[in-house]
């Protein structure tokens, strides 16, 4: 197994993958460093939600490796600790409130309190007293509960795929001074967008994702 690249939290080392006959991956290797965001962006289709369902392990690679901190996903862990994800459409349970869906997922690991979860709900700007069910929920409101829930156990690593997803004008610019907080507290973030004000905005590299093929563009 290849050794950690310098301080690097993620490197991905000439990972391949593919689904049947679709090749979606193509010897991707890039290092990301530690306590930066780093920006993928590409169409629909080119292969970045891919390659973040392998940084966290839900998919394995076809060829290649990942590590976390060091660690190999797949081997030395299934899933990276004190990593906190939002891919795709955040699944809640709907006849729920918001609190009582974060909490159910905080007692999996035990890490935060109702304290903390109801912090992470005012972070994004959501009522932690709020009895509405998840499911009468706005898109909008259910991404800003998929971040308090990727945040709430305070990980040193976030894998946001479309966070700003749903999400109106203001809302959007609450995300964006709450992700460049979290970058200055020192966590390490990967962010995928299709908006390009969100890309320049935050991020301090940028890599393109093109039918398989990654790109380093800043």
């Amino acid at each position: 197994m290849s050794v950690e690249s310098g301080n690097a939290a993620v490197s991905v080392q000439n990972v391949s993958k593919s689904f049947g006959d679709a090749r979606v991956l193509t010897e991707v290797s890039h290092d990301f460093r530690a306590g930066q965001i780093h920006g993928i962006v590409g169409n629909n289709g080119s292969g970045k939600t891919v390659l973040m369902k392998c940084i966290c392990g839900f998919l394995p690679p076809g060829e290649g490796c990942i590590l976390v901190r060091g660690r190999q996903v797949g081997r030395d862990m299934d899933f990276p600790p004190d990593t906190g994800v939002i891919i795709e459409t955040p699944g809640f349970l709907p006849n729920l409130s918001g609190i009582k869906n974060l909490e159910l997922l905080a007692s999996l690991q035990r890490r935060v309190g109702r304290e903390g979860i109801r912090q992470a709900i005012e972070r994004v700007g959501l009522d932690p007293d709020m009895k509405k069910p998840v499911g009468k929920y706005s898109l909008g409101m259910r991404q800003r509960l998929g971040i308090a829930q990727a945040i709430m156990e305070n990980p040193s690593l976030l894998i946001l795929d479309e966070p700003f997803n749903g999400l109106d004008k203001h809302g959007a610019a609450h995300m964006r001074t709450l992700i460049k907080e979290l970058r200055v507290q020192g966590k390490t973030i990967l962010l995928a967008s299709h908006n390009q004000v969100d890309i320049d905005e935050l991020c301090d590299t940028v890599c393109e994702m093109d039918a398989g093929v990654l790109t380093v563009v800043k």
